[in-house]
């Protein structure tokens, strides 16, 4: 794997007509900047709009990837995608003109030719590679899909599909170096359909641009003469359509003998971009697909924007710790005797966060609360549990220091039990809902397993003057 970032030397051009579109569409990859990303604009509109090709901005993932931002969409991008991130490009502009790339011949082959025509430009800066250091796992029992994403020392990819046909049966394959096999081994695997599902695709206005050409197309029932005639008149195909033994429309050759797993491999790759960064993992899929695809790029997703926190507070890399009380200091303005959280055990940015306050008979409240028996007031509690809440709301920001966040309403408190010295409170805080600088979080506190308390918090950001 390339260790520094990589944008294009030149600018260059590819022609077509988009696949599902079928408009005639145009995509120029022009160098971007360190950092840039993969970016797309739509150069057909006015301002050019840019679209980040990011996950975040995946509008619709039913027959091929489309991202976009509110009326601004870019159909079908992850045979580009796949292009630029098999040939390990980190910053790139694709200027498309129309709402589609072209399909080229229905695999990533014509992009990567056209890229390498432009030829690679080492930046000096290096690669953000997100090192994949515990199991990550998607599944979908109904449609028998299963995606196990394990740490390993290089990107790598084992794929299987199984498929109630004879022309495709059950096929498996797996791919141990992008830098070394994607070009010569995946770039050129064509899409494919089933011919049962050609008509119902055209009929839902897809597949406009479709043609025996760009698509590999297995025979999965019988037609007679006069339906292959309307399906010649459909396509505007002038060749003679048959039903080839092969098990393919007009017996068309496979470029490997297992072409389409690598397809749906070379489609992964694509939609695997859509994180952001690299990535160094062995992903196993087992009958993948688009939608699969992206539900496993936001999982993952979590894990790096959790490794950014880290490193952001610099936290220590202490097992079973996610933020230890020097990295709380650096997000909450709190500090002794009114800094209730010991550490955080566990955040995901915008969902929730755990956190630990280890109760001790050193606290100040207990001298008064009450002598001879000592509780921890239940407003602390509430006040600890606010803490931990603010640490997900503030993790994001970018100067944390120059904000505060302060209560706006409590409801629906329980306390259940007493928190005494020697307790550990666990503190688990889900959001609700963000709008703004508005924020409902629903708490819980507990002692081991026991539900000590739990609350409905509200709160704001506020910027300290």
């Amino acid at each position: 794997m390339l260790t520094n970032q990589h944008t294009i030397k030149k600018s260059v051009s590819y022609s077509g007509v988009g696949l599902h579109t079928g408009n005639k569409t145009k995509i120029t990859f022009k160098p971007a900047p360190i950092d840039n990303g993969i970016v797309f604009k739509r150069v057909d509109i006015p301002d050019s709009p840019q679209v980040l090709a990011d996950v975040d901005h995946v509008l619709d993932i039913s027959r091929g990837t489309t991202i976009g931002i509110g009326d601004v969409k870019i159909h079908t991008v992850e045979h580009v995608l796949a292009a630029i991130s098999g040939l390990e490009i980190d910053n790139i502009f694709c200027e498309v003109d129309g709402n589609e790339p072209p399909v080229g011949d229905g695999s990533a082959l014509p992009f990567v030719e056209i890229l390498l025509k432009a030829g690679l430009e080492e930046q000096h800066a290096a690669k953000d590679i997100l090192n994949i250091d515990k199991t990550i796992a998607y599944s979908d029992p109904e449609k028998g899909i299963d995606i196990v994403v394990f740490p390993s020392d290089e990107f790598r990819i084992t794929f299987m599909v199984d498929y109630k046909n004879p022309a495709l049966g059950t096929q498996y394959t797996s791919m141990y170096s992008l830098h070394e096999e994607f070009a010569t081994e995946f770039a050129a695997a064509r899409t494919f359909c089933f011919l049962h599902e050609v008509e119902e695709l055209w009929k839902a206005g897809l597949i406009k641009g479709g043609a025996l050409d760009n698509a590999v197309v297995i025979i999965d029932r019988e037609m007679d003469d006069a339906e292959l005639t309307e399906l010649r008149k459909l396509f505007g195909i002038g060749e003679k359509v048959t039903l080839s033994p092969n098990g393919i429309l007009n017996g068309k050759e496979l470029r490997y003998p297992n072409e389409p797993v690598r397809h749906k491999a070379l489609d992964l790759i694509g939609d695997l971009a859509l994180l952001g960064v690299p990535l160094k993992a062995h992903v196993i899929a087992a009958r993948s697909g688009h939608q699969a695809n992206a539900e496993l790029v936001k999982l993952i997703r979590k894990e790096y924007k959790k490794k950014l926190i880290k490193s952001k507070f610099k936290a220590a890399q202490t097992k079973g710790v996610f933020l230890d009380s020097e990295a709380i200091t650096k997000i909450l303005p709190h500090r002794y005797p009114f800094l209730l959280v010991d550490r955080i055990v566990d955040l995901v940015p915008q969902e929730y966060v755990i956190g630990i306050k280890n109760v001790t008979m050193n606290e100040p409240f207990f001298q008064g609360h009450f002598p001879g028996k000592p509780i921890m007031p239940g407003v602390l509690i509430l006040e600890a549990m606010a803490q931990v809440g603010g640490v997900l709301l503030l993790n994001e920001e970018m100067d944390p220091e120059k904000k505060l966040v302060m209560f706006t309403g409590i409801n629906n408190v329980r306390f259940r039990k007493p928190v005494v010295p020697g307790d550990t409170l666990r503190f688990e805080v889900e959001m609700g809902s963000l709008r703004r600088s508005i924020c409902k979080m629903y708490g819980r506190a507990f002692v081991e397993d026991d539900l000590v308390c739990e609350a409905e918090l509200m709160a704001a950001m506020l910027e300290k003057e």
